[in-house]
């Protein structure tokens, strides 16, 4: 899938889930049950012990479904984001700029997401050839954040992840991003095995989004 069909998917999803499981199993598990909610987009953290074997498996099962998009998260350098890009990782996310890693993607035409919480940091990500920029934490930095950023960068495109739940998404999506990163507050469940009702999470996830594009 080329980069800009990656990106268009992002943001017609508008969530993607950052899956962080006990291991490779369990974070395929994690993964099926948000795809089961209609949260398609998956970023796999490589906090998730054996993560390219998730990102691996998950890739390959969901190779005929166009609208399931498996990235890789929590990635901090570029030896990471190439392991994560050989596994079938069409996206790259990073809670800092790192510029070998943006670069990196860049030359495997892959969809990269540095984070960073200042304008200095967006701009730079930016000037390095960043798609998305990744605000995180979210719960710290708060919606203004948004506002301050596209003052002066109304091109930079924006996603949250922190602090984002089912019930503060559309504010998220109305202040201008172009989708949120949703971790816990979609996926916590698992951590007692409950993974219906991570589905069901995502459910909420998906209709909160589409509520919130039916009032822009």
């Amino acid at each position: 899938m080329d980069k800009l069909e990656v990106l268009a998917k992002i943001k017609e999803q508008g969530v993607v889930s950052v899956v962080r499981g006990k291991d490779a199993e369990d974070g395929i598990r994690i993964a099926d049950a948000c795809i089961a909610g209609g949260v398609k987009i998956i970023e796999v953290a490589f906090t998730t012990p054996r993560a390219q074997e998730t990102i691996h498996s998950l890739a390959d099962k969901y190779k005929d479904d166009p609208d399931v998009v498996i990235g890789a998260g929590t990635v901090l350098d570029e030896v990471t984001a190439r392991i994560a890009i050989l596994e079938g990782a069409q996206f790259i996310v990073s809670p800092a700029f790192n510029l070998a890693t943006v670069r990196l993607c860049n030359r495997y035409r892959i969809a990269v997401m540095p984070g960073t919480t200042t304008l200095n940091g967006v701009t730079e990500a930016l000037e390095a050839g960043a798609d998305v920029i990744k605000i995180f934490p979210g719960e710290i930095v708060g919606l203004g954040m948004v506002k301050a950023i596209h003052g002066p960068l109304p091109q930079a495109q924006i996603m949250p992840t922190g602090g984002v739940n089912a019930e503060n998404v559309g504010d998220w999506l109305r202040a201008g991003c172009i989708a949120v990163g949703a971790g816990g507050s979609l996926t916590g469940a698992a951590k007692t095995g409950d993974f219906a009702a991570v589905t069901a999470q995502a459910e909420r996830f998906v209709e909160a989004v589409a509520a919130a594009r039916a009032m822009q």
